[in-house]
């Protein structure tokens, strides 16, 4: 009994005496699991770098495209407003208006000879908008598709990690022919690391896209609101030049 104890004591001793620090986690895991942790570590600042981006380039455009529109608005005339951003527009917004804007003035219809239909000029002005649009908002959605690859992938990832660290714990086990907590313990650490780091990846992830999604629909039907509205303006001037 007295042996019991003390061999007991003694396998306390020895796992106490080894650190489960995550920087003593990685340098004792195996080669494979070293590759997943950092696989998952590399995919996890990548995805906090597109995030950061993403949000503030949202605000950005926000932004510009309210102040785009109190302009729009004000009252002045849309040539001079055109002649302004034309060479550099500074968001999706202000882009979709120079795109029409400089279709309207190349059009044979705006200086009224006959021929060419308003139906025909409104359609390719409507096109050009459209263009436009998918244009930039394929612009400010790109590294999304990382995110969301991330989110599904990466807890199986760190759960191949966790499945491969224990493998080399019953390895251990079988060439050691010793079941104490000592020899099972630094394995079953390295594997549950790897799934912690998975998670660690994938949630951030996950929450980000589907929040990122949702404010890139509702800046794409601002957008849309706004094509829709500038198309109506052209169409009265047409109606009025014809």
């Amino acid at each position: 009994m007295e042996n019991q104890v003390i061999e007991a004591a003694t396998l306390a001793g020895s796992v106490e005496d080894l650190d489960f620090s995550v920087w003593a986690l990685f340098l004792r895991a195996d080669p494979i699991v070293k590759s997943v942790i950092v696989l998952l570590l590399v995919a996890s600042i990548w995805c906090w770098a597109i995030i950061i981006d993403k949000v503030v380039g949202l605000r950005r455009l926000s932004a510009r495209s309210t102040e785009f529109e109190q302009a729009f608005w004000s009252g002045n005339s849309l040539d001079d407003l055109y002649e302004r951003i034309a060479s550099q527009p500074r968001d999706p917004m202000s882009a979709v208006f120079v795109a029409a804007m400089r279709e309207w003035r190349r059009t044979p219809t705006h200086g009224g000879p006959e021929g060419d239909s308003r139906v025909g000029v409104g359609d390719r002005i409507d096109r050009v908008m459209q263009i436009t649009m998918a244009r930039e908002m394929d612009r400010a959605e790109r590294n999304m598709t990382f995110l969301a690859t991330t989110g599904s992938t990466a807890p199986f990832i760190g759960l191949f990690g966790t499945v491969w660290g224990i493998m080399n714990s019953f390895q251990s086990i079988a060439i050691s022919k010793n079941t104490s907590l000592a020899v099972v313990a630094p394995g079953i650490a390295e594997a549950l690391f790897a799934t912690a780091l998975g998670l660690l990846a994938a949630i951030p992830a996950v929450v980000a896209y589907n929040k990122l999604t949702k404010d890139m629909d509702r800046y794409a039907g601002r957008l849309d609101s706004f094509a829709g509205e500038f198309s109506a303006i052209l169409s009265r001037e047409m109606e009025g030049k014809k």
